[in-house]
């Protein structure tokens, strides 16, 4: 890996920690993140009383060719419904479920429930 990826694995890592931190402080309770399959990967899953939350974190170092609310592709959002309903197979989960996505820029964060 060079410098250039291991820089952007440790901001989208960090990025996550904020992701997670707001959440807890908006009363959603951690499950796990980083969830990998060799079709799609989830960046965090949390509860928020019965229901699950598949967050999908998008962080960028300052709001150039669209920020970080704009770099969600149609691509991407198909593979992470897969992921989760692969995780949600393996999980046996028979709950209500819904997809965020957290975007942060610099140090704002915004965060778009039922993104899709």
């Amino acid at each position: 890996m060079d410098d250039k990826q291991l820089a952007t694995q440790a901001s989208g890592q960090a990025g996550e920690r904020l992701a997670r931190e707001f959440l807890e402080q908006q009363g959603l309770t951690f499950v796990q993140q980083n969830i990998k399959y060799k079709f799609g990967e989830l960046d965090l899953i949390m509860k928020q009383g019965e229901e699950w939350i598949f967050v999908e974190v998008k962080y960028r170092s300052s709001g150039r060719y669209g920020g970080a609310i704009n770099a969600l592709g149609n691509k991407q959002i198909q593979r992470l419904k897969r992921a989760a309903e692969h995780f949600i197979q393996l999980n046996h989960i028979d709950a209500i479920c819904r997809f965020d996505l957290i975007a942060i820029d610099d140090d704002q964060i915004n965060w778009l429930q039922n993104a899709f």
